[in-house]
């Protein structure tokens, strides 16, 4: 199996949704499981905190429909069929066709930086699912590879000055080892504001330092 990232989309082969539905839950979440497997719709993977070897722990964000609540799962790699990307935003212009063309700056802005935006949230899951998860208070979730720290820099500036007018869009900046830090977080650093970062891995969060955080590998995260 390929390395686990955060957000990434994982698809379950049908016999594990089977053998999943037969755990205790209660009604809501068994309805909404039981859509997922039908469906055969992802999972995303979350933080690898407190796991048994050889499983993984994977998250079910459900819909309005099921309560917004969130699933926890823990399944064995061997039930993991496939892993994905997050659908990248240019991908969701079919889905929001009416909020589509104000996003056309920022993916050019980040075309010409040799950088593309992925969407996870609530906007990704209803383009995944076809399921009413967006409401006006949305944010637009993205999350963005970039190759060292000079080019978080540029991503950073692009996912502000570029980002569409009345919707908040929150950046994530994803480095080659896989630590996140959002944008905004990441300016204010660079900028001498703030005295530690906050970093998102697999395993958890933890803060950083200059001197710590100069170590990150310089090969962007590719794109699946």
């Amino acid at each position: 199996m390929p390395a686990l990232r955060r957000h990434q989309l994982a698809r379950l082969t049908p016999q594990s949704w089977q053998a999943l539905l037969t755990r205790a839950w209660d009604n809501e979440a068994r309805a909404c499981l039981t859509h997922w497997a039908t469906h055969g719709l992802p999972l995303v993977v979350t933080v690898q905190r407190a796991i048994q070897p050889g499983e993984v722990a994977l998250g079910l964000p459900a819909p309005w429909c099921w309560g917004r609540r969130r699933i926890a799962l823990q399944v064995a790699k061997a039930a993991i069929e496939s892993l994905d990307t997050c659908p990248p935003l240019h991908a969701l212009a079919h889905t929001f066709p009416d909020r589509a063309p104000s996003w056309q700056p920022l993916i050019a802005a980040l075309d010409s930086l040799h950088a593309q935006a992925h969407v996870y949230g609530s906007h990704a899951w209803q383009h995944l699912t076809g399921l009413d998860y967006v409401h006006a208070e949305s944010d637009l979730d993205l999350w963005v590879g970039v190759a060292g720290e000079d080019h978080a820099d540029a991503v950073a500036a692009a996912l502000g000055s570029a980002s569409p007018p009345g919707l908040r869009c929150d950046g994530e900046l994803v480095f080659p080892a896989g630590a996140a830090v959002n944008a905004r977080e990441w300016q204010t650093w660079r900028e001498g504001r703030a005295r530690s970062l906050l970093v998102r891995e697999l395993n958890g969060a933890s803060l950083c330092t200059a001197a710590t955080f100069a170590a990150t590998p310089t090969t962007p995260q590719e794109s699946a």
